[in-house]
């Protein structure tokens, strides 16, 4: 059974569930709630942490080494439960280990630690991923919160996407949950692009390279969510199409090229880590005063 670990700031407060160590909930003090609701009519997901994989795998089927495993779309973390082993008033830290079940469909014994921490306005997200085992353990992770869209305090208002370095990123779609091999013209005009609903209706909106490291998401005239992500160099949009909600996805790692192999190392942006190394990903989010 899941538990909830509520933190807070002078401004904010975060629940994040021990499955999956999922954020449930990122409240203002004035009563503003920020992230989507989870309302499973259109999608029950509300910030899950992808890993080992991002996105799909052929037939749900990896390949690890030549060897077939299953492994169903973004991983397997979101759907486990971690343990919280560390929490203050303004942070905790949940972990997941390797087991059993774990190896039997990743043969690698790692650690996944999320911590989620608040400081003022801003809520910072940061995963570790340790190997340790012996042998070098590759991997793809991300991030997958959903928003609201309209924001609050912006309903009736064009809510846009400007990206810091305004740039005007190519990008990829899905065909069948994979990678398509060609790369279409931006949707971003100098960094900036207006979010209509039917730009979603071919699925996620996909940009491998480019978009840097930090966006703005909201209505230009009313509130926005200010993003900055550290070792995250890929970016999804998503929506399910008519849904109030927008995914805002910094990965490192994507779904495997669509007629490609399913062998993980050969996924785009797939990390090798080796034994007994660690590395962190993570984005911020810094909510309107």
């Amino acid at each position: 059974m899941s538990t909830l670990t509520r933190i807070e700031s002078e401004a904010l407060t975060v629940e994040v569930s021990s499955l999956g160590a999922e954020m449930q909930s990122l409240t203002s003090r004035d009563g503003r709630a920020w992230l989507w609701n989870g309302d499973a009519a259109f999608w029950s997901g509300r910030s899950p942490v992808l890993f080992p994989i991002v996105g799909k795998a052929p037939g749900d089927t990896l390949s690890i080494g030549g060897k077939p495993y299953p492994m169903k779309q973004h991983g397997f973390a979101r759907r486990s439960t971690f343990a919280l082993s560390a929490s203050g008033t303004g942070f905790c830290r949940h972990e997941l280990a390797a087991d059993a079940e774990t190896r039997a469909v990743y043969p690698f014994d790692f650690r996944l630690a999320l911590e989620h921490r608040l400081d003022g306005h801003r809520l910072s997200v940061t995963a570790t991923v340790r190997n340790e085992g012996a042998d070098p353990m590759p991997y793809g992770i991300g991030f997958h919160p959903a928003f609201r869209w309209p924001l609050p305090g912006g309903e009736g208002k064009p809510h846009v996407v400007v990206l810091d370095n305004g740039a005007e990123p190519p990008l990829s779609r899905l065909h069948d949950g994979l990678l398509a091999a060609d790369h279409l013209p931006s949707p971003f005009q100098a960094g900036r692009l207006e979010l209509e609903h039917d730009l979603f209706d071919a699925d996620a909106m996909i940009f491998p390279d480019g978009a840097g490291s930090g966006l703005t998401y909201g209505p230009p005239d009313g509130p926005s969510l200010t993003f900055r992500f550290e070792n995250l160099p890929n970016l999804a949009l998503w929506q399910k199409p008519g849904a109030p909600f927008l995914c805002i996805e910094p990965w490192h790692g994507m779904a495997a090229h669509a007629g490609g192999t399913a062998e993980l190392t050969e996924r785009p942006f797939t990390v090798a880590l080796a034994p007994g190394e660690s590395a962190a990903y993570g984005f911020s989010v810094e909510l309107p005063a």
